[in-house]
């Protein structure tokens, strides 16, 4: 819109008009200058004179509020303060947890409590808050309330989760109540791993319920720690489901046993997990192991094992089978040999992974500059659940030297095995 202005009074009552509001304008702008230096000051003279000057500004009220609770311990100074403050601007959450404290200091749990909700609603997925609001509410006793704000925290915090679980554990240690109502399927990982380290070994069993029962992805290093931790305490059964059950969980659909093999990655054509039920590794001097696609015999690749040393026993590649007891079961293996000097040699051991009962030991596995069969059959006990399959050096003593290939190792149950189970005495 255009418009013209004629006379000389309109056009001087234009510009006093004009000149009134920039003049006043900048004596708000400069007010508030002041009020902002005066503000940074923590002292209580120049944040009171701040909050005179801009009264309309919440944040110099709260940091007097501040000054009051914190540098002269005056809670019931800070209250009308925080009270202004939350007033001016309800959206603040910050302003109502140190309100919360204030009350709190005066022993008024009533109104801590309504703070604290406040605060909430304020700023529901601020980790800095809920945290802080969480062990208020434990604090004063309020324990559903305590709940639901961790509940908050593993939602929307992830660097929290530990410290909150750990938190509703000591506080509330009951399964049930916890998934249900506290930790949410996005913490179960952690929360299996705190159970695990705790030895609550039911409870992890509920949280990896969930977990497949919702098809929930895990980390493979927390599974593997999963299954070692259900293998080391004596439970093979459980720790063979979970692996199972993983295939899909975690991509393992590969690494699983058959009726036609339970030996996993039995021709080494998969990478080596160094873990859950794949083939487990440890450096041992005077061993060293790698994969080789040079020299193979059922698969792509061969695992070769170079000897050079004294004192040892062990070539530090094993795997875990679980396997029924009463069984007969029949393991055979490829190997080569090249360069072997030393008294004795390398040998497939089979043992009860518990009781260190050795099933089967094979040939010594030297001379044969060619793809050469080994293997046996034999019964496992009433008490085998786990057997451990490794390359043992008999005797463990002299020094050994040379150039060892394996490929296309195979473990099943013998036909006879597979339609009745065999009593030992």
């Amino acid at each position: 819109m255009e418009f013209a202005i004629e006379r000389p009074a309109r056009k001087l009552l234009f510009a006093a008009v004009v000149f009134g509001l920039a003049g006043a304008y900048l004596d708000l702008v400069s007010v508030r200058l002041v009020a902002s230096s005066l503000g940074d000051v923590n002292d209580e003279a120049h944040l009171t004179r701040a909050v005179t000057l801009d009264p309309a500004n919440a944040e110099y009220a709260a940091r007097l509020a501040s000054f009051e609770l914190v540098v002269r311990q005056s809670p019931q100074a800070a209250l009308p303060w925080l009270q202004f403050a939350t007033t001016l601007n309800p959206l603040k959450a910050r302003y109502w947890v140190e309100l919360a404290l204030a009350h709190q200091s005066s022993g008024d749990i009533d109104n801590e409590k309504h703070d604290l909700a406040m605060a909430l609603v304020a700023s529901p997925r601020d980790p800095e808050i809920t945290w802080e609001v969480a062990n208020l509410f434990l604090a004063q006793g309020s324990l559903d309330e305590a709940m639901k704000s961790f509940h908050l925290v593993m939602q929307n915090s992830p660097p929290l989760v530990p410290a909150a679980i750990q938190t509703c554990w000591k506080v509330r240690p009951e399964i049930d109540f916890l998934l249900e109502r506290v930790v949410p399927p996005a913490a179960d990982e952690g929360f299996l791993i705190f159970l695990t380290s705790r030895n609550e070994t039911a409870a992890a069993a509920n949280v990896w319920s969930r977990m497949y029962s919702l098809r929930q992805p895990i980390s493979r290093p927390h599974l593997f720690e999963y299954v070692q931790y259900l293998v080391a305490h004596r439970q093979p059964s459980e720790a063979a489901v979970v692996w199972r059950q993983a295939a899909e969980m975690s991509e393992l659909a590969a690494y699983q046993p058959s009726s036609e093999n339970l030996l996993v990655n039995g021709d080494f054509s998969l990478d080596i997990l160094n873990g859950g039920f794949d083939w487990l590794h440890q450096k041992i001097r005077g061993v060293s192991l790698a994969l080789d696609p040079n020299e193979t015999h059922s698969g792509s690749r061969s695992l070769r094992i170079v000897f050079d040393g004294a004192g040892i026993d062990d070539a530090g590649i094993r795997q875990i089978v679980p396997v029924d007891p009463n069984t007969e079961y029949e393991f055979s293996a490829f190997f080569k040999a090249q360069e072997m000097d030393g008294a004795g040699g390398a040998r497939f051991a089979i043992q009860d992974l518990y009781r260190e009962t050795t099933f089967l030991m094979t040939d010594e596995l030297r001379d044969a500059d060619f793809w050469k069969k080994t293997g046996g059959r034999f019964v496992t006990s009433a008490e085998t659940h786990m057997l451990v399959v490794r390359i043992a050096r008999v005797p463990s003593g002299s020094p050994i030297r040379g150039k060892l290939w394996i490929d296309g190792l195979q473990l099943v149950p013998h036909e006879r095995g597979t339609t009745a189970k065999l009593e030992r005495q």
